[in-house]
This record gives C-alpha cells, sequence and structure tokens, in this order.
C-alpha cells in the first residue's frame, strides 16, 4: 500500500476478530508497513461497522461507520464464512500465509472452529498468535462477557472517579481496550524478536482486565503498604493543591495544579494577587487543602477575567502546571498535534475525506504512515485470496459460488 520502506516490510498479519481490543493492534502493526488483513463475515459484519456512530450522513451502513474506519486504515479486509466448510478452509490458508494471528474473540472460539494455536502452528511453527478478550483465555471468569465500560467497572478505575457524594463514574469509551491493545502490540513485536533469535512461534494471552490494573498502580500499593482503601474525590488530590479545572471568560476551562508552595507562590503573583503566597489559609499546602472552597473561589473569579488559552499561556511562563481543556474540535486544530502530524487526512470510498489518528510514537529512519482509509466490507477478496494466496480465478470463482465469501 506504500512506497515508503517501513519497519515492519513484509510482515503479514490476519485479524479475526472485531471492535477494538484487537484490530487496533493490526492498525499499529499496519502503520509501521505490516500487510494486514481484516477477516469478518458479510452475514456478521465486525460490530464497529454498524453499532458505533458516527455514519456518513447520519444513516448506519456497513461501509459508512467512521468508528470502524478510524481503527481499521491501512488494512486490506475481506470476508469468510468461517461455518461454510471452504471458507474455513481459506481461513486455514491465511493462517499458513502469515506471520501473525490476531483474535479477539470469546475465549474456546478459535478453538471450535479449528483454527486455535495448537492446530495452527502444527502447520505454521513459526507462527505468533495473540489472543485478547475482557479476562484472558483461563479462570473463573474467563467466558464473561461485557464491553470497556464494564471492565473499567471491574478494574477499579469508575470507584475512583467521581465526586465523593456521588456514584461511581463510567469512562468514556472502551478506555481499557486501548490499554490492553497497546500492550498487545509490544506483546507481538517481543514475540517477533524471539521468533527471529529461536525460530519459534508463540501464544500470547493478553487479559484486558489485568492490562487496566497498572494504571491504578499507586491507589494499589498504597492499600497493600497501608490498608488505605483510596475513594471517589472529584478533582483534589492528595498531593496538590489547588487541583482543579475553572471555566473561563470564554466558556471554556482551564486545568491547573501546584505541587509545592513555591509553585502556588509563582501562581499568586501570576494572577495579581502575591499577598495569597503569605495568607495563613493558603501558603502552606495543609492551609490550601483545608481551605479548598475558599480558595477555588479566588481562582475562579479570576478565570472568569481571561480566556482559557491566555490563562494556561500566563500560568505556565510563571512555572504553574496549567493547560486549556481541549474540546474535540480544538484537537484537531491543535498546534502541537498539527506539528506532529497526528491527524492524516485519506478519502475514504464511501464516507470521503476522513481524519485519521497516526499513533504516537515514530520511528524516524522508517517513518509510519496512513497508508490508505479504512477498508470496505470484502472490498480486498480479489487481493487478498488470488495475488496473497495465488488462488486462480476459475477457483476464486466457483469459491464465491459455494459462499465461500459470505
Amino acid at each position: 500500500m506504500s512506497g515508503v520502506i517501513q519497519a515492519l516490510d513484509g510482515l503479514k498479519v490476519v485479524e479475526f476478530g472485531g471492535y477494538a481490543a484487537g484490530p487496533h493492534i493490526g492498525k499499529m502493526l499496519a502503520n509501521f508497513g505490516a500487510t494486514v488483513v481484516h477477516v469478518e463475515s458479510k452475514q456478521r459484519p465486525d460490530g464497529f461497522r454498524m453499532q458505533y456512530p458516527p455514519f456518513k450522513d447520519g444513516k448506519p451502513g456497513v461501509n459508512r461507520g467512521g468508528c470502524f474506519t478510524f481503527f481499521n486504515d491501512s488494512k486490506y479486509a475481506v470476508t469468510l464464512d468461517l461455518k461454510n466448510p471452504d471458507g474455513l478452509a481459506l481461513a486455514r490458508r491465511l493462517c499458513d500465509w502469515c506471520d501473525v494471528v490476531i483474535e479477539n474473540m470469546r475465549p474456546g472460539v478459535m478453538e471450535r472452529l479449528g483454527l486455535g494455536y495448537e492446530t495452527l502452528s502444527e502447520g505454521n511453527p513459526r507462527l505468533v498468535m495473540l489472543s485478547t478478550c475482557n479476562m484472558g483465555q483461563t479462570g473463573p471468569r474467563a467466558d464473561t462477557p461485557g464491553f470497556g465500560s464494564q471492565l473499567s467497572a471491574l478494574a477499579g478505575f469508575c470507584g475512583l472517579t467521581g465526586v465523593a457524594s456521588g456514584s461511581p463514574m463510567l469512562l468514556y469509551g472502551p478506555y481499557i481496550d486501548f490499554i490492553a491493545s497497546t500492550m498487545g502490540t509490544s506483546a507481538v513485536l517481543a514475540a517477533l524478536d524471539k521468533r527471529h533469535r529461536t525460530g519459534k512461534g508463540s501464544l500470547i494471552d493478553v487479559s484486558q482486565y489485568e492490562c487496566g490494573l497498572g494504571f491504578i498502580a499507586g491507589a494499589m500499593l498504597d492499600y497493600r503498604m497501608t490498608g488505605h482503601v483510596a475513594e471517589r474525590s472529584g478533582n483534589d488530590d492528595a498531593h496538590a493543591a489547588p487541583h482543579g479545572a475553572y471555566p473561563c471568560r470564554d466558556e471554556h476551562w482551564l486545568a491547573l495544579s501546584c505541587w509545592t508552595d513555591e509553585e502556588f507562590a509563582a501562581l499568586a503573583g501570576a494572577i495579581g494577587q502575591p499577598e495569597l503566597a503569605s495568607n495563613p489559609r493558603f501558603g502552606r499546602f495543609a492551609g490550601r487543602k483545608a481551605y479548598r472552597a475558599e480558595l477555588d473561589e479566588v481562582l475562579g473569579i479570576w478565570c472568569r477575567t481571561v480566556d482559557a488559552e491566555q490563562g494556561a499561556i500566563l500560568l505556565q511562563e510563571a512555572g504553574v502546571q496549567a493547560h486549556r481543556v481541549n474540546t474535540m474540535s480544538q484537537l484537531f486544530s491543535d498546534p502541537q498535534l498539527v506539528h506532529q502530524r497526528t491527524w492524516r487526512k485519506r478519502r475514504h470510498p464511501v464516507i470521503g475525506d476522513q481524519a485519521y489518528y497516526f499513533p504516537g510514537f515514530d520511528l524516524p529512519a522508517t517513518p509510519g504512515e496512513i497508508t490508505g482509509p479504512g477498508p470496505l466490507l470484502g472490498g480486498d477478496n480479489e487481493t487478498v485470496f488470488r495475488e496473497f494466496l495465488g488462488l486462480s480465478e476459475n477457483e476464486f470463482t466457483a469459491l464465491e459460488s459455494t459462499g465461500a465469501f459470505d
């Protein structure tokens, strides 16, 4: 798909599954040169195609879903009926052809289809296979279904999110899926390094639930060491004061925090009230915590006199940690993201121009790229099965007639 030499050029990847956790791994590999084939079925397309907006002109359709294309750029898409013997045989041939298989179905599904690692590795002993699901492949909860919101709750995130007097707050979107997919990508690369050294493939079992726990390590360590159970505390922080977000003159918000008394003195000077630093209530950390409501009122009044970006720059120049709270539209115009080429526009044949997200890392000597828009359902059947697997025109037509590609 690209003439640029990339780090993973020549690596062949096949994906079974859908939504976020599996396909996001394939996307990152594809962005650095891997040839990634996303396998779906016409009868059961990837859930992101039809279930998650936005859709072109607000009308759902298998090739109109922006969420699907956003996480599947730079890939090839094929359709196979894995309940059809011919379709399943083609899936086996794809697994013999590739270096990496990624699947995020429920535990046991691939084995029941005859596509489990033990079976596939007999014909392809160098195969690296990554299986990722909510809980991992084994254990008392392995078969438990659910999406990202439920995992965030189970992994303790929601219990720490919200105000003390309110209910736990569900995090936006499949948060843990993307923690797990980023870790899973690293695991695939490690397994490929092992294969390069030993000639042997690997089976990788990624538990999305367990991956999420690493992001609340501090709270868990605190409990193990002291018995203290972390609770919801709104924007409060145990080690910073002030620590919050405040509405500004332009109706946007400014997030700021002070981690030392010296930083607070700098904040006080920057907002034109240096006397706050010598005020017995605010000059020391303990006082700022005790009189937080009063301090928030003072800061809230000042923030209403400035625009959020103006206030952030003023405080940053004084050495205070502060940033504007970006809206969705501001993320697409943020000068840092523009400079890094985070958003790369590609034209989808149905949706039209779409901004695709490039991963937050790059390799200057072998740079990655968004080499194509998200693929159409089954749009690459002929390319993959005739060019990659070598089917003749007659063979391809015959398999079409048996429903192998349904």
